[in-house]
């Protein structure tokens, strides 16, 4: 079996039981990054075996950890923070389990996308998801095709790019375009901003920003 589960994307108090009773169970926790899903796990005195699934895992990486759920083994897939699959390559491992007979489960648990969602106070029965934006190919392209959607649009961004995202976001959408900022969800420095995608580039210009963020576009 690989259970597929959602880890918090901040505070440790999120996970849910249900959750910790599967890391605690499985015979291998698949993490994309070991080091820091062993202060998660040795929070909660988890002692399993932890292996490495990273965006660079060779296909033969892939494979090994397939070998092994066909083998017998259960294992335990989890993300930095949150849902794996969402932004991160965890699908890539479930499709290929998938393909290779093993049973699938899913323990869910928190998201960032609709942590913001839930406090950004316009309507959501349809939004847009879109993760990251590409860095360089493609990036003005999809900002071109965004520009054209009259629906709530959620980007995660990192602290070093925040500025020059809403500043090319502002001129592909307009310079007062809403804009609902989450900064740090769920920690002790959490920022929820509603604000315009011009202010939000000026801000973030001017001053240095920390941690990581989560983007909502509102529609027109």
């Amino acid at each position: 079996m690989l259970y597929v589960v959602g880890t918090p994307i901040g505070n440790l108090d999120d996970i849910s039981y249900r959750a910790i009773n599967t890391l605690k169970s499985v015979d291998v926790i698949i993490a994309e990054n070991p080091d820091h899903t062993r202060k998660l796990l040795s929070h909660f005195e988890i002692k399993n075996q932890v292996v490495r699934f990273h965006q660079q895992t060779k296909p033969e990486g892939r494979k090994a950890i397939v070998n092994r759920l066909v083998a017998g083994e259960d294992m335990a897939l989890v993300t930095d923070a949150g849902t794996p699959g969402v932004s991160d390559p965890g699908g890539h491992l479930v499709s290929d389990a998938r393909d290779a007979g093993v049973e699938i489960s899913v323990i869910p648990g928190p998201s960032a996308v609709t942590a913001i969602l839930s406090v950004c106070g316009i309507p959501t029965d349809t939004y847009m998801f879109v993760g990251f934006l590409p860095k360089k190919k493609g990036r003005m392209t999809l900002m071109d095709e965004l520009a054209n959607l009259d629906i709530p649009i959620v980007i995660f961004e990192s602290p070093m790019r925040v500025a020059k995202t809403c500043q090319e976001l502002a001129q592909k959408l307009g310079q007062n375009r809403r804009l609902i900022i989450g900064r740090e969800l769920t920690k002790i420095h959490e920022e929820i901003v509603d604000t315009t995608l011009a202010e939000a580039a000026q801000h973030y210009t001017d001053n240095k920003p920390k941690g990581e963020f989560v983007l909502v576009i509102a529609s027109h």
